[in-house]
């Protein structure tokens, strides 16, 4: 099962998801730090953010 929880900045997302995925004994998965990782790796490899396909290298 996958839950997806959105909403506005700083409206307590990540700790509500936190919460349930505790609550049901699920594993909680930041994607927002997943993604930010994948930036950081493309740009740190000087992949153009706009090349999906390097992007998407930087991700696996």
């Amino acid at each position: 099962m996958i839950i997806a929880i959105d909403g506005p900045a700083g409206s307590g997302k990540s700790t509500v998801a936190k919460i349930v995925a505790d609550k049901l004994n699920f594993r909680y998965i930041d994607t927002g730090s997943m993604y930010r990782s994948v930036a950081w790796k493309s740009l740190q490899k000087d992949a153009a953010l706009k090349d999906e396909d390097a992007v998407a290298d930087n991700a696996s």
